[in-house]
């Protein structure tokens, strides 16, 4: 096999790693059958078709909603509580997106500039993205514990992500996840 083709296959590896690589911030919160990295990924891009503004790239969102964690495939899923600086983390992560490019080859450099795109946080895209990675969290959180029948359970998830929206769709999707949350807590408290 010529070395191109080799890399490519071993980029496309890596990429399968996360359909099996399960987030972290659920493992250590017990989750049953935890969503994986691409799962999350996946939704990210798939919430660009929620949005209606003529003034964002959405194809440029769904790829970076694509990349934004694909790293991951090589340096694992870290949270802030698995003990590594923001600063050692994102040096792992570069070096893994730059591994990463190496292998895909003439796209490796569009592949790295979405990432860093989306880490530097200075483009509208970015912004959106990293909303939309926030909110699949919040959603994740409170679908957690809907399968679980235990809400407020994972409130820390829904309490990191207070305040930190901005776009109209998503601070209504946000504020109706936190009413219906509500509902079924104080459900829960009049039933106990």
């Amino acid at each position: 096999m010529n070395v191109e083709i080799a890399n490519k296959i071993k980029y496309l590896e890596l990429v399968g790693k996360l359909k099996h690589l399960p987030r972290t911030g659920w493992v250590l919160r017990n989750v049953k059958d935890p969503e994986t990295v691409s799962g999350h990924m996946y939704r990210m891009a798939m919430m660009m078709f929620l949005i209606e503004d003529n003034d964002i790239d959405k194809s440029r969102c769904m790829e970076m909603a694509l990349v934004h964690d694909l790293a991951e495939s090589i340096i694992g899923d870290f949270t802030p509580y698995c003990g590594i600086s923001p600063e050692e983390k994102y040096k792992r992560e570069c070096e893994a997106m730059k591994e990463i490019g190496e292998l895909v080859g003439k796209n490796g450099d569009y592949i790295n500039t979405l990432f860093l795109e989306f880490e530097e946080q200075k483009t509208k895209e970015a912004k959106l993205i990293k909303e939309f990675d926030l909110f699949d969290m919040a959603l994740q959180a409170y679908e957690y514990e809907k399968k679980e029948k235990a809400p407020g359970r994972l409130q820390e998830f829904i309490d990191s992500t207070s305040n930190r929206f901005s776009h109209p769709l998503i601070c209504k999707l946000y504020s109706e996840i936190l009413k219906n949350r509500e509902i079924e807590i104080s459900g829960q408290q009049i039933g106990s």
